[in-house]
């Protein structure tokens, strides 16, 4: 609570691409008829102005801003937090479909003072099949909560912009999303665990919590339910924690990782192996995708070790 009156929230939705125009208008729809309402809705359009003046034609109920800053998601976020009034700051991807309840649960976490910011969980929403041979330990390279994250709201050392709220103060504090760090077209890279360890440490190590009950649906078309997909996300993913941990250090930049790679993955690979020596064939196919995610992410890691080094001896 803040003071005697309750916490207001501000939803954020950056968008940059007119062929995501459907899934925008679903984000926004579902980001207006919160059981907790918002006080308000921004939408920012990240330097593409025909999408901005149909999002202002069409958005209804929604405050519709261009990004004034550099091109990608860290700067659109930063550009709607500008416009924004609230003492919370939620966002939302435009591919994300937020459940009823999402504000709700996750703004229940800010009553306790020591909470900095709060995520729920994503679920993947399949344009078509699900593939036989994709592991559910890899859902996060479509953007999805993966299998091995907590059941229950547990403390987690970050969450996802895509399903993320944080304080107003905190965001500040932290001097928001780091413009040169970030997605920008199809170039990943985790600016958003980024903002939740440096907002963490301005604010006297202020706790993250992950809240499952807290639901978005995340939409995967067709073409990255690829394996050529799978493994190019894996990658980039790879080499943007390389980054993650020049700026951040690696201890706590990879901590997460480190416990995901020595005790989820495996038992991800038992599994499928049981799962083939029971007859399911696919169960191969997915302990040989999670080798395969996890040699290409640490060759990605290793790829972006060794141009940070020779980025570095350059300048």
């Amino acid at each position: 609570m803040n003071g005697a009156r309750p916490l207001t929230v501000s939803v954020v939705i950056a968008a940059y691409a007119q062929e995501r125009w459907d899934y925008l208008r679903e984000a926004v729809t579902s980001a207006l008829v919160q059981s907790r309402p918002a006080l308000e809705v921004v939408v920012v359009i990240d330097h593409n102005p025909p999408l901005l003046a149909r999002a202002r034609r069409e958005l209804a109920g929604a405050v519709v801003i261009p990004n004034t800053g550099t091109r990608g998601a860290s700067g659109a976020r930063n550009s709607g937090v500008a416009a924004c009034h609230a003492d919370v700051l939620a966002f939302l991807d435009d591919d994300a479909r937020a459940s009823a309840g999402w504000l709700d649960a996750l703004l229940r976490h800010f009553a306790d003072p020591g909470v900095v910011g709060a995520g729920g969980r994503v679920s993947p929403l399949w344009v078509g099949s699900r593939p036989r041979w994709f592991p559910p330990e890899f859902d996060w390279t479509i953007g999805a909560s993966y299998q091995g994250m907590p059941e229950t709201a547990s403390s987690v050392r970050n969450v996802w912009s895509n399903n993320m709220a944080i304080r107003r103060t905190a965001f500040d504090a932290a001097g928001g999303f780091r413009a040169d760090f970030g997605k920008v077209g199809s170039r990943s890279r985790p600016e958003d665990t980024d903002l939740c360890l440096r907002a963490a440490a301005v604010t006297s190590q202020g706790t993250w919590v992950y809240e499952p009950a807290g639901l978005a649906g995340h939409w995967v078309p067709a073409e990255r339910a690829t394996l050529r997909y799978f493994l190019r996300r894996c990658f980039h993913e790879g080499r943007g924690k390389a980054g993650l941990a020049a700026l951040d250090g690696a201890g706590e930049s990879t901590s997460t990782e480190r416990h995901y790679a020595r005790h989820v993955l495996p038992r991800g690979l038992v599994r499928g192996l049981r799962d083939a020596a029971r007859g399911d064939g696919s169960g191969a196919l997915r302990s040989a995708a999670i080798t395969a995610g996890l040699g290409v992410t640490a060759a990605g890691f290793a790829v972006g070790l060794l141009t940070g080094l020779v980025e570095g001896g350059a300048r």
